[in-house]
């Protein structure tokens, strides 16, 4: 059952984007990475659209769900080394999400500020946004730095925004899973989803959040 509909935010003069599946269009990677997981622990492989309908974090909890039984320490680390592996691989195919470049740099014409905020490690999202000479268009460039809790984007989202000194009450964070907007709730910030990552639309509107079709769309909700 879906939560009470958040009308879209006002008074936001900060964007903190997430990247895979919301600046950078990557679902084929991810799937075919998934898949490479798959051959080598006996699953057969998924199609795109069973995935965003099972994806969550915790990931240990969703891959355990998804092969049927627990996975061992040694396995998780295996299963994990697998994905990067086959992931990296692939990333010269992945694309921009059509428009992102053009909401960057309209966004921060207008005044205002973005940063970036990813769950893939911080060791390879930082050469990723240099390589694409992106990294002039954000205060802050940050990939998943330590290993949380509850495998969450919550406190690192928390502590993006102090490293900036940064009022929530002025952010949208803009995501494609359901945990960016946990992760904004628990942040005191805005969100606004995008359904063009690893997550069903329907399961982006069960968290009453506003739901976008692309990076451009998300900003539009903003207003002036």
């Amino acid at each position: 059952m879906g939560q009470d509909a958040i009308a879209p935010p006002n008074g936001i003069t900060h964007i903190v984007w997430d990247w895979n599946g919301t600046l950078l269009d990557d679902n084929h990677a991810n799937l075919a990475a998934l898949n490479q997981v798959c051959a080598e622990f006996g699953r057969a492989p998924v199609e795109l659209e069973y995935w965003r309908a099972v994806f969550r974090r915790p990931l240990l909890a969703c891959y355990e769900e998804l092969f049927g039984r627990p996975l061992a320490d040694e396995e998780w680390a295996r299963l994990n080394q697998t994905y990067d592996r086959h992931y990296s691989s692939l990333l010269p195919s992945c694309r921009l999400a059509d428009g992102a470049l053009q909401v960057l740099t309209s966004w921060t014409g207008r005044g205002r500020t973005q940063s970036l905020l990813s769950m893939a490690a911080h060791r390879h999202l930082e050469p990723l946004i240099t390589e694409r000479g992106l990294t002039r268009h954000f205060t802050r460039v940050d990939g998943r730095r330590h290993d949380g809790a509850h495998d969450s984007k919550a406190e690192h989202l928390v502590q993006h925004l102090e490293a900036q000194g940064i009022s929530p009450s002025t952010v949208a964070l803009i995501g494609d899973i359901d945990d960016d907007a946990r992760a904004a709730r628990e942040a005191g910030a805005h969100a606004v989803l995008v359904a063009t990552g690893l997550m069903s639309r329907a399961r982006l509107e069960a968290t009453g959040h506003p739901v976008a079709d692309s990076a451009a769309e998300a900003v539009a909700m903003l207003g002036d």
